[in-house]
């Protein structure tokens, strides 16, 4: 999550929607805020103090966290925005990222992409983290304890450089470069790793992100 006083905003960053490389661009107008540096020692301090102190936004809060610590009317006022991805896709990435950075995880089972469903899926699998956070539903991040959208902007990682554009020329700022921080390699199309079971596996447990954002297995 980034906020920025100055420039009015609030970021939601949803794992694997290409948010690392927009929240690199939006930390640049950030640290121009004047109370960038009052933010940054809330951060160092929640760190040393083991995040005992509640008095950091963690990078992939939901956004009830934001309107329960800010002052309502300046909640209100900001414009608040996030990336959201078709969720098979979401998954291929999920597993391609984990298997790179975290392959340890995936022992005992979950080597292959049809292992990695099972084990995020499992309810019964110890907390992790990780798999966690990749298998969370997405409107999940942007809604109130009412289950009502609080974000202004939905951008789609399908629609990325158009809807990053956008999203400065709301803020008022010219859009830095986009960078490409933790990009894949190179890998198949996303169906090509399902079968009809799995499938049907990620179009249940998302099938609110579905109805909500208009993702289908076979994208228009």
């Amino acid at each position: 999550m980034v906020l920025s006083v100055r420039h009015n905003f609030l970021f939601v960053h949803i794992a694997k929607t290409a948010g690392t490389s927009v929240r690199a661009s939006l930390r640049r107008l950030q640290r121009r805020d004047p109370l960038y540096l009052l933010q940054f020692l809330c951060s160092r301090i929640s760190h040393v103090t083991g995040h005992r102190l509640a008095c950091k936004l963690p990078r992939h809060a939901r956004i009830i966290a934001a309107k329960e610590m800010l002052p309502v009317e300046f909640f209100d006022g900001l414009f608040k925005f996030s990336f959201v991805r078709n969720p098979w896709d979401r998954y291929v990435s999920a597993y391609h990222h984990i298997k790179r950075e975290r392959a340890h995880f995936l022992a005992g089972g979950a080597e292959t992409f049809e292992g990695f469903l099972e084990r995020a899926f499992d309810p019964h699998r110890p907390f992790n983290y990780h798999f966690d956070m990749f298998s969370a539903i997405q409107r999940e991040y942007l809604v109130d304890l009412h289950g009502n959208l609080c974000v202004d902007f939905v951008g789609r990682f399908e629609n990325l450089e158009a809807d990053y554009a956008e999203i400065f020329r709301r803020i008022g700022a010219k859009p830095p470069s986009l960078g490409h921080k933790r990009h894949e390699t190179k890998r198949k199309d996303f169906r090509e790793y399902y079968s009809d079971r799995t499938a049907e596996l990620v179009a249940r447990r998302h099938a609110v992100d579905l109805k909500e954002f208009g993702y289908t297995f076979d994208p228009q």
